[in-house]
């Protein structure tokens, strides 16, 4: 099976030859997958070189000129280092643009904490307008890629993992997906996390719901897993704990109910081994979850 970041140069390759609107900008990284797609086309794949501002800008003025950019590259050069032209050069200007990334949270541990960003959907929740995705299957990431690129003038953040689960999910933009049904309680697996979820609730009288695109959130889903009674909700998320607390709790302001947010702590984790420890460090492997959302739920 190919990884989400493979399908990505593929698809978006493809999307170049049919959409004479689409442009990728790219900042190095990622630049090999786009070769044969900047021969054929070397007016709408440009790489600015290690310069993350610059990316945002140059995407910004694509859209000005009314193209529709694609920026690619790490998830900490994306959105972390230049956060200040995502404000202004897309969100205050008032124009769109995909931004597509890859190494999140822990995909890539040797490359130390300037490699990781599991801030940063919590980041873009400081802004407003900002579309979410974050697909657990290169499947569900070619959809959404297709569906981000398609979406108008919008601005979309996709976020691509290593970390991915065995199966698709037969994913709609921007609704949540019952997975299995109970009564206890509703589990909410963002992305990457579904697998190990379904692992960690066998057994288990809670229902999951699985997140392919979290912003904006699905309160209707949302509330119709819970039903009409006080709730009980567990948000497993690929990123920093708590991310969508605020949003789960927005859903349900007029019903009793908690929320509780797994997910990557704040403190850091200074050793570099795998993904696999770090999700186990986390508590984010089946384990971990089990013990945590038994214990909250029961």
């Amino acid at each position: 099976m190919d990884t989400m970041r493979e399908r990505f140069g593929t698809v978006t390759t493809e999307l170049l030859d049919q959409d004479p609107r689409l442009a990728v900008v790219l900042a190095d990284i990622g630049a090999d997958a786009f070769r044969s797609a900047r021969r054929e086309h070397p007016d709408r794949v440009v790489n600015v070189g290690i310069r993350e501002q610059l990316l945002i800008g140059v995407a910004g003025g694509l859209a000005l000129a009314g193209l529709r950019p694609i920026a690619h590259t790490f998830a900490s050069f994306l959105v972390e280092r230049p956060f200040e032209q995502i404000k202004l050069d897309l969100g205050h200007q008032g124009v769109g643009a995909v931004l597509v990334s890859a190494a999140g949270s822990y995909d890539w541990p040797a490359g130390g904490r300037t490699h990781m960003a599991p801030g940063d959907v919590a980041l873009l929740d400081t802004l407003p307008g900002w579309t979410v995705h974050v697909p657990g299957h290169p499947d569900e990431a070619e959809q959404l890629l297709r569906h981000a690129v398609a979406d108008g003038d919008e601005k979309a953040y996709v976020r691509l993992s290593a970390h991915q689960n065995a199966t698709a999910q037969p994913v709609v933009p921007g609704r949540f997906l019952t997975v299995r049904q109970g009564t206890r309680g509703v589990v909410l697996a963002v992305g990457p996390m579904l697998d190990a979820v379904l692992a960690a609730t066998e057994g288990l009288d809670v229902t999951v719901q699985y997140a392919a695109t979290v912003r904006p959130f699905d309160r209707t889903g949302l509330r119709a897993a819970v039903g009409d009674g006080p709730a009980s909700v567990v948000l497993v998320e690929p990123y920093l704990a708590g991310t969508s607390v605020a949003e789960a709790n927005q859903a349900l302001d007029d019903r009793p109910h908690r929320v509780l947010g797994l997910g990557v702590p704040k403190e850091e984790h200074r050793q570099y081994g795998s993904i696999a420890e770090h999700l186990a460090a986390y508590g984010l492997d089946a384990a971990g979850l089990r013990e945590r959302i038994a214990s909250y739920l029961w």
